[in-house]
């Protein structure tokens, strides 16, 4: 399986994320949507998205590594923030940080959203990764 990351010089460079991602070949992986919710069903870091963020992408990684996948595989990602301001921004970008790979990081868009499914959650990230 092929991956190329492409970001054209005819648009900005991008922080964090890649314009384009093109997959030839391999196996996708789907992943629902990843919150901060333990294994026991509880939430985690209630009212504090940083908290909030790094046990979606610990959730995330968990996803991954039960289908045989790592971040690094991880292609395309949403992440959805309950009521979205500028202010929120570092919490989301400094997990990404401590996460992602710095090299090739995937597609991305950030939603802000005005609930998540269960009241107190206030990140949800889902991904598209790919295997060979």
């Amino acid at each position: 399986m092929e991956k190329k990351f492409i970001n054209p010089d005819t648009i900005h460079t991008p922080r964090g994320y890649t314009h384009v991602v093109a997959l030839q070949g391999g196996r996708m992986l789907f992943v629902s949507g990843q919150v901060a919710i333990d294994k026991d069903g509880q939430i985690v870091g209630k009212g504090d998205l940083k908290l909030q963020a790094h046990k979606a992408a610990e959730n995330l990684v968990a996803a991954l590594k039960g289908a045989g996948a790592s971040l690094a595989d991880v292609i395309k990602m949403n992440t959805y923030v309950v009521n979205y301001k500028q202010d929120d921004y570092r919490a989301i970008s400094d997990m990404r940080r401590e996460f992602f790979p710095k090299e090739n990081p995937p597609a991305s868009t950030l939603i802000g959203v005005a609930a998540l499914a269960v009241d107190g959650l206030l990140i949800e990230i889902e991904a598209v990764a790919a295997l060979p």
